[in-house]
This record gives C-alpha cells, structure tokens and sequence, in this order.
C-alpha cells in the first residue's frame, strides 16, 4: 500500500469513527468555531487539570478533512502538558502551512502527519486547521481570565517557580506592578 493511500485511510477512519466527538460536560472552556469559507463547524469542549489537558471533546459538521483533523486533534493532545500540547498545535500549523514541504515529524504529530499532503491545496488547509486552532484559542481564553494563584510558601511551593510564575502574570497584564511589589 502507498503511504498516500495509507494516509487517506487514517483520515476515513477518523472521519468514520471519530475519537472524543461529544462533548463532556464541565468543561474549563467551551469554544465553537467555524470556517466561514466552507461552512465546517466544530464546538470544543476544553478541560485542564494544573497543567494537564485532561480531555479534549467536541461536535461538528463539515467535510471529512475537518472531522478527522479535529479527532486526530483530541487523540493526540488529551493527557499532554499545556506546553507540549502547544508546542504540537504550532508543529501541525507549521507542516499544513508549508505548502508540502514539511511532512511532519510522524513520532510527534503520530496520525497528524496523514494531513501533510493537504498542505498542496491551500483551500483545504482551514478545514484541517480548524479543530487545531479552536483548541488554541481555547487555551488563550483560559489564559487570559486566569488569575494570579494564591502563594503558601508554607506548604513548601518552590520558591523559584513562584517567581517565574509572579514574572509572568505581570508580563500577561494578569498582575499589577503595584500587587507585583507585594510579593
């Protein structure tokens, strides 16, 4: 079998048996979005534990590239640190936007990499990017209405990563200078 032909059969198989497509509920964040040029619409149910993706659900309609971009998508990240499931978010847009000249890197982007060939029609990267966009975008709202933690250097909380963490509220605008001089 050719690996065109095999990559094809990963996307019918997502597409067909779609993976977490319903959404649970209590979600940290819920999203929908929807791609304007086709009419593919995906809702995104997002649920962080710390920093942990403890599960990533969903519901959509559209073609057979979005549907099984998207479950790809919740396979993958579920059970990943925020950082890396990013990091694969940026790896994916990156191989989709490459125009086929990145194929993706198959030990990281796992059944992902059955998009790459889409990257060659340039009307079908949103499709496949939507699902992917719609977990970042769910990201950054939870970001940004997150608040600074409460510190209790009593229960032995490393004292370095809570700087590093204080830095960053300050530099998100999430924390005043003026509460910052407090810590």
């Amino acid at each position: 079998m050719e690996l065109d032909s095999l990559y094809q059969q990963v996307i019918l198989d997502h597409y067909k048996r779609p993976k977490n497509k319903e959404l649970k509920p209590n979600p940290t964040v819920q999203v929908h979005h929807v791609n304007t040029s086709c009419g593919d619409e995906i809702t995104l149910n997002l649920k962080l534990s710390e920093d942990f993706v403890e599960s990533v659900t969903w519901v959509g309609v559209g073609c057979s590239i979005s549907q099984a971009s998207t479950s790809v998508m919740s396979e993958l990240l579920t059970g990943k640190n925020t950082s890396d499931a990013l990091e694969l978010v940026d790896e994916f847009q990156r191989m989709l936007q490459s125009k086929g000249s990145d194929l993706g890197d198959e030990s990281r982007l796992e059944d992902g990499v059955a998009f790459a060939g889409v990257a060659k029609f340039p009307a079908r990267v949103k499709c496949a990017l939507l699902g992917w966009m719609a977990f970042k975008d769910a990201y950054n709202r939870i970001i940004k209405t997150a608040q600074p933690p409460k510190w209790k250097m009593s229960e032995g909380y490393d004292k370095a990563r809570k700087q590093d963490a204080i830095r960053n509220a300050l530099a998100l605008g999430r924390l005043s200078e003026e509460k910052y001089q407090k810590y």
